[in-house]
């Protein structure tokens, strides 16, 4: 499912480990799961308006730990459906006293999931992304197209659609073909100091910046990101923003 997915069974991740900064109540302690392993703490969440984002499941979820966040897509469209993975099992039971709460108007149902099933979800979204879905195969609009295609570079790129948990290592891999440095990977946070999703690159020159948007809409994990093309002054005002 590719290495961001196996990263959550890795020790000293959240799943396993201590957050220095969550409430004991949300950890594990040591003899909660004596003689098996903790569940996986996945949940599905049903009703989510169709605009929603993950800064949206995140503020939902807000005061826990979110790992990753699984929007699901059936013919063509957003389901109104997501799997959010949480960073420890006891958080499960926080997340479902949620359940029929509101996001905007509508009431958004939390349910209790498997690891089976929020695997078979990445499976069906990595095959749509690589063609194997009608959906990948539609057309975007000509506009959305050429809107990017004459938008002006000027070295900097905007990345939408970021797992939560996604690190600087992970995007100079999706852009292995360009010279980057950690120093040139911003990503963006709320107002909590939790990611938005978003994040900005600063390429070494504007030619290759241009060129990086053939990445545009490939996979990084279970997800596509977007691209646009952005300017240093839009990086400095969203990174200021975050602080």
């Amino acid at each position: 499912m590719g290495a961001k997915r196996q990263r959550l069974g890795e020790p000293g991740s959240s799943f396993y480990g201590t957050s220095p900064g969550s409430s004991y109540m949300y950890n594990p302690t040591p003899y909660a799961y004596a003689g098996q392993p903790p569940p996986f703490p996945v949940v599905k969440l049903r009703g989510l308006p169709f605009d929603c984002t993950e800064a949206d499941v995140a503020e939902f979820l807000h005061g826990l730990d979110i790992v990753d966040v699984l929007f699901v897509h059936k013919n063509n469209k957003f389901s109104g459906e997501a799997f959010c993975v949480l960073g420890y099992p006891l958080q499960v039971d926080f997340a479902l006293s949620r359940n029929r709460q509101n996001m905007g108007r509508r009431y958004v149902e939390v349910f209790r999931s498997k690891r089976q099933e929020y695997y078979k979800a990445i499976a069906n979204e990595v095959s749509d992304a690589r063609g194997g879905s009608p959906r990948r195969n539609v057309p975007r609009a000509k506009s959305y197209d050429e809107g990017k295609d004459s938008a002006e570079h000027t070295g900097v790129l905007r990345l939408r659609g970021l797992p939560f948990s996604a690190g600087k290592d992970d995007i100079m891999d999706f852009f292995k073909d360009f010279v980057l440095s950690e120093s040139s990977i911003h990503f963006t946070m709320n107002s909590e100091g939790r990611p938005t999703g978003e994040g900005f690159v600063e390429f070494a020159s504007a030619e290759d910046s241009k060129a990086a948007m053939a990445k545009d809409r490939m996979t990084l994990g279970s997800r596509y990101i977007e691209l646009f093309p952005s300017s240093h002054e839009e990086l400095d005002e969203a990174v200021s923003r975050g602080r």
